[in-house]
């Protein structure tokens, strides 16, 4: 099992685990896992919170990248998307409580949550133009989260944020989900439906134009081939 779900406080707070540590790679067998707890989720009017959080050291080293090479790639990309829409109309705020590294479809997943919650070992990368590509999740996504300023520094360097760094960009932040367990579960609902309005348009409309140009135009170069093919071989670290 890669992933599994708990439930606590008599029921107001559902606890998603990625239980496939150290690395919880989002490979297709925990993202349809993913997919399939928020899908369980769905009719739950009582939670106050969804948190995502890893049971190893690391939240999540990302996407499985065996999974990007021509013939599969489309399917992931596809995957990661409806469990992004999903995550996005949870019916509760959803939290990311982020620890260690929160990398490349880690950090995709942990953006389509209300709120970050990173601890002071958190470090947040998108490291895909390493290998030659980019990320379209976090395309969408971080100009939204966080402007398109720093979205491009993010994006365009694969440079890595630590914790700090996230909070003092408005990424991730200091709270205790506990305190939404004094608020109404049909006002947070509502709130959060509310304040994810932009998220929602990025999923349905940014990405799916944004997974075109991945597929249709970026993986018809070599390049991107090439560097994916290489990092498998170990002759380029991500």
């Amino acid at each position: 099992m890669k992933a599994r779900l708990t439930l606590e406080r008599d029921g107001k707070v559902a606890y998603v685990h990625l239980a496939a540590p150290k690395a919880n790679v989002l490979d297709r067998e925990m993202v349809t896992a993913l997919d399939a707890i928020f899908a369980s989720l769905e009719a739950k009017r009582d939670l106050r919170a969804i948190v995502i959080l890893p049971d190893g050291p690391h939240f999540s080293f990302g996407a499985s990248i065996e999974e990007h090479l021509p013939g599969q790639i489309e399917g992931a990309l596809a995957r990661l998307g409806n469990l992004l829409r999903r995550v996005a109309n949870a019916p509760a705020p959803t939290i990311a409580q982020v620890r260690g590294q929160c990398l490349g479809g880690g950090f995709e997943l942990a953006l389509a949550c209300d709120l970050i919650i990173a601890d002071d070992s958190a470090r947040f990368a998108v490291p895909e133009i390493r290998l030659g590509v980019f990320p379209p999740a976090a395309s969408a996504l971080l100009p939204v989260r966080i402007g398109v300023a720093a979205a491009s520094e993010l994006i365009l360097t694969g440079v890595t944020w630590t914790a700090d760094e996230a909070r003092a960009r408005g990424l991730a932040h200091c709270i205790d989900p506990e305190v939404l367990l004094a608020c109404s579960a049909t006002g947070l609902r509502h709130a959060a439906k509310a304040v994810r309005r932009n998220i929602v348009k990025a999923l349905d409309e940014d990405l799916p134009r944004l997974d075109r140009l991945y597929l249709d135009e970026l993986m018809a170069q070599p390049d991107a081939c090439d560097g994916i093919r290489a990092f498998l071989d170990k002759r380029v670290h991500a």
